[in-house]
C-alpha cells in the first residue's frame, strides 16, 4: 500500500469529515479510495478508455402500454450476447421496474441501453456502467467438480479498480 499526504484547510477538513461520518465511513482512507475509484472510473468512461463493462440498466415502465413489454422482451432477446440477466418488479397496477445486468463491450451496452430507454413508454431509465479488464487468456481452470465437465472456457472481468 503507497502512503500520501495531502493538506486541507480546517472548514474543508471538517466538511468532509461530516460527510465521512454520515456515509458510514470509519476513517478518512477509505473514503479518499473510493473517490478516487469514483473520479478514475467517470475519466475512464469520458475519454473512452472504458473498452469493457458490467452494467446495470434499470428502468419503470408502464405494463399497459401497448406491446411495450414485448418490444422490451424482444430488444433484449436480440442482444443476447450483452443482456444477462432481468429482474422484473411490480410497483402498482400499472407500472413494473426492471433491472438488466449487462455485459460487453461498453459502447455496445451503452447503444443497447440508450436503445432500450428510448423505447415509447419507457421511464427513468439509468444505466449503471463499471469498466473491467477482460482476461482473455482463456486459461482453463475448473471451479468445482461440475465446472471441470464444461467444454467451453469463459472469461473472468475484473473492475479495473
Amino acid at each position: 500500500m503507497e502512503r500520501f499526504t495531502i493538506s486541507l484547510d480546517q472548514e474543508l477538513a471538517q466538511e468532509f469529515d461530516r460527510l465521512i461520518a454520515a456515509r458510514g465511513y470509519r476513517n478518512r482512507s477509505e473514503a479518499v479510495r473510493d473517490m478516487l475509484r469514483g473520479e478514475l472510473e467517470r475519466w475512464r468512461q469520458q475519454s473512452d478508455a472504458a473498452r469493457y463493462c458490467v452494467a446495470n440498466l434499470s428502468y419503470v415502465f408502464n405494463h399497459h402500454e401497448r406491446a411495450l413489454a414485448e418490444r422490451l422482451t424482444q430488444l433484449q432477446h436480440e442482444h443476447h450476447d450483452l443482456a444477462v440477466s432481468t429482474l422484473h418488479a411490480h410497483l402498482d397496477h400499472e407500472n413494473c421496474l426492471e433491472s438488466v445486468i449487462l455485459r460487453g463491450p461498453t459502447a455496445a451496452v451503452r447503444n443497447f441501453a440508450n436503445a432500450l430507454a428510448a423505447e415509447r413508454g419507457v421511464r427513468h431509465g439509468v444505466l449503471n456502467l463499471v469498466a473491467v479488464d477482460v482476461d482473455t487468456s482463456r486459461h482453463s481452470h475448473s471451479h468445482g467438480a461440475a465446472a471441470a465437465d464444461h467444454p467451453y472456457r469463459h472469461v473472468h472481468l475484473r473492475p479495473k479498480t
